[in-house]
């Protein structure tokens, strides 16, 4: 699966690629930080689901909205990333995270860029080589992008509606029922969308669906022009990777998602 490397692959190539640790918690905003502090993979970086894979809040956008392009850009060159640097993001919640660097790295146009299958778990496992130190900055020269591709906002998804479009929602099945809702103002789901939780991308213990498991998930949508969306837009990456995996990039991401949406209702009302 060329979007993914097993750890086998990875202790191979390690001396290679930049590797990016993605761990967070959104229960606890500092847990993957410290976690990493602990212990990661040699040579890893760290990135910050709220400093680093996000922008600033406002009024709408979602609690996660993207950072600039070209800001984003800018620190990945920080940790020696350009366009064409080899990078393997981890974390160690069935691609949440990693996912998001993932996406956001793809749609600025970086073009070696992959995830852990299994993410920190799967390394421990192997019996990996773990590390406490931070690792030197090598800088180089920032990626030009000036804007992410295949993402959609509040206006574009309600012209997707209007065109047919496939929405996905991507949360859990209660979340997505409007049976619960432990984070965002409003419970519910945008109108028209299917469910497709995102844990569903992965086993129990993280590791991805075989190619094919993948492409039998996504038949029953293989024909529409899909908007897939979670929250606020980080654990849609995680079914944009199973779809990459299935053989589609042509997914967009919302990527102010549910909490940007509810944002809107809230001012309508």
């Amino acid at each position: 699966m060329a979007h993914l490397i097993t750890s086998q692959q990875l202790q191979s190539e390690l001396a290679d690629v930049v590797v990016v640790d993605c761990r967070f918690s959104l229960a606890d905003t500092e847990e993957g930080r410290q976690q990493y502090l602990k212990g990661h993979i040699p040579g890893a970086h760290y990135l910050h689901l709220d400093e680093d894979l996000s922008g600033e809040t406002g009024q709408h956008g979602g609690r996660h909205p993207l950072p600039e392009p070209q800001a984003f850009c800018d620190r990945l060159a920080a940790i020696g990333i350009a366009r064409d640097t080899p990078v393997v993001a981890y974390d160690a919640s069935r691609f949440a995270f990693a996912s998001r660097l993932w996406w956001m790295m793809g749609a600025l146009g970086f073009s070696n860029v992959r995830v852990l299958d299994g993410g920190f778990h799967a390394w421990v496992n192997l019996g990996g080589a773990l590390e406490s130190s931070l690792p030197d900055a090598a800088a180089v020269t920032a990626h030009q992008a000036e804007a992410y591709l295949n993402l959609v906002d509040f206006e574009s998804v309600r012209e997707a509606q209007q065109a047919s479009k496939l929405l996905i929602d991507s949360r859990e099945a209660p979340r997505y029922q409007g049976l619960e809702e432990p984070i965002d103002p409003v419970a519910g789901h945008i109108p028209g969308a299917l469910n497709f939780p995102w844990q569903e991308a992965t086993d129990a213990n993280g590791l991805a669906l075989s190619v094919e498991a993948h492409k039998q998930r996504w038949a029953s949508v293989q024909d529409d022009e899909l908007v897939v969306y979670c929250g606020s837009g980080v654990t849609a990456c995680a079914n944009l990777l199973s779809l990459a995996i299935a053989g589609r990039s042509d997914a967009s991401l919302y990527g102010g998602s549910w909490s940007d949406w509810c944002s809107y209702l809230e001012s309508e009302g």
